[in-house]
């Protein structure tokens, strides 16, 4: 560390400029490069002012050891190490007191940006590594961890910027360089979003109220001029402009053009040129003969409708034959009912008739009254009478017996076609049906087994004994 001997009597000249050549209200040039590590997800290198800070970016990726993981979000762990030849005087390489107070600052800054809950049980990594130190190493960090992470794709709500003011001679500046910080009053390192919200605040020394509003307007219009640079990167990797894309697609065209042209003239000669054009001559005047065929028929059909079309008088001639057809219709309906009424009356007449025929019919003694003649004529009708229903019932009673012969067949068929039971079986059942004495129910129960067994098969109880069944039969 340089002795306090080498400190400059003034940081801030008369005509208000800094060491450097710099105003109170301007950063350091800053410089950024994106994809600069292979193996990582996502990598930046920055150089700012003196400053120069490698980012590499790992993850979403397994959690190791498991018991850090989270159920419901991702773990964001962010290293901050100096090089040990970083600085002037050997850094201690290691973790150190101030590196563990930035990796935890710094990432408590990405956590409200980062969305971590879409990547559960998994990590994020980011290293920084830095590898010339000049001052402000955590807010060079911080900006060139944000362009990392959107190198290597992960979800964000917005850039973060990070940028300090201090003072120096009794004056507020913006971005102070290493003179200023380490002979400097105070300082105030920042870190905020897009939209303004800070996400990192620190102070080193002693300010007023009045001059942290004026350093935190400088911050703001430091850190809008850090972000317009952090877009400009990440569009010129990830953005290809109109322009390019309509040339190069103009001249693939081109090119196509120029391909098809000497493929032609390659493959067809003059003479084949010219019997193609003849040929698509013919064509065409075949298509304009096809064409006005089917106008003189379209034309042809037209006329042939409007000759078709009926005139008022057809009109109201066919108009008047349907009115027929309904009147017909009606005629026929009022024919039938007519015709109904004058059966109804015929039958009616037909009763009253037959009505005053009983009426005018004489009495018992008129019958009695009667001629011979005419009772011989009316006994004879009756005699008639009783000679049809003779021959009636005649043909009735031999209709019958033709019927019950026809049963009478028709049960013997069945039978025939029924087995026979045996004579004897027939017998012990009329036997059974009638009442035997005791003397002979005594008598067949002391008859040996081969008298009583009559039917066709006989007992044997020795084998020796039994013949064969055709001799039995």
């Amino acid at each position: 560390m340089s002795s306090m001997s080498d400190k400059p009597e003034k940081l801030i000249t008369d005509d208000g400029l800094r060491l450097d050549g710099r105003r109170a209200d301007e950063i350091r040039p800053m410089k950024i490069e994106i994809g600069v590590l292979s193996r990582a997800d996502g990598s930046c290198y920055l150089e700012w002012g003196k400053n120069k800070v490698l980012v590499g970016v790992f993850g979403p990726r397994e959690v190791h050891p498991r018991r850090t993981q989270r159920a419901d979000t991702a773990v964001i762990r962010y290293k901050y190490n100096m090089a040990s030849f970083s600085v002037e005087d050997r850094a201690r390489p290691g973790p150190s007191r101030r590196s563990i107070e930035i990796s935890k600052v710094s990432r408590e800054a990405f956590e409200p940006v980062i969305m971590s809950e879409l990547f559960p049980k998994t990590a994020i990594d980011i290293f920084v590594e830095v590898l010339q130190a000049d001052a402000g190493t955590r807010t060079a960090a911080i900006n060139a961890s944000s362009v990392a992470l959107a190198d290597a794709g992960i979800p964000m709500k917005g850039l973060i910027t990070s940028c300090a003011f201090g003072k120096v001679d009794g004056q507020i500046v913006l971005d102070l360089n290493k003179e200023e910080d380490n002979y400097g009053e105070a300082d105030f390192p920042v870190a905020m979003t897009q939209d303004g919200e800070i996400t990192l605040l620190q102070m080193d020394g002693h300010l007023t109220p009045e001059e942290i509003n004026k350093g935190l307007e400088l911050v703001r219009k430091g850190c809008k001029e850090i972000l317009e640079i952090q877009q400009a990167v990440l569009r010129k990797k990830f953005e290809t402009p109109v322009e390019e894309t309509a040339e190069e697609a103009s001249e693939t065209e081109d090119i196509e053009n120029k391909v098809v042209e000497t493929e032609a003239s390659f493959e067809y000669s003059p003479e084949a040129a010219a019997i193609e054009d003849s040929l698509e001559g013919a064509e065409e005047l075949e298509g304009a003969e096809e064409l006005e065929e089917e106008l003189t028929e379209e034309s042809s059909e037209t006329s042939a409708v409007t000759e078709e079309t009926p005139e008022y008088e057809e009109l109201e001639e066919i108009i008047k034959e349907a009115e027929a057809v309904v009147e017909e219709d009606s005629l026929e309906e009022a024919i039938e009912q007519e015709i109904e009424e004058e059966e109804g009356e015929e039958a009616l007449e037909e009763e009253a008739e037959f009505e005053a025929s009983f009426e005018a019919a004489p009495e018992p003694e008129e019958f009695e009254k009667l001629e011979p003649g005419k009772e011989e004529s009316v006994s004879g009708e009756e005699e008639e009478e009783k000679e049809e229903e003779e021959v009636m019932s005649e043909s009735q009673d031999s209709a019958g017996e033709e019927i019950q012969l026809e049963e009478e067949t028709g049960i013997e068929e069945v039978a025939s076609e029924e087995t026979i039971e045996p004579e004897q079986e027939i017998e012990s059942k009329a036997i059974t049906g009638k009442e035997v004495p005791a003397e002979e129910i005594v008598k067949t129960e002391e008859k040996p087994e081969e008298e009583r067994c009559e039917g066709p098969w006989k007992v044997v109880k020795d084998p020796s004994e039994s013949g064969s069944r055709g001799e039995n039969e």
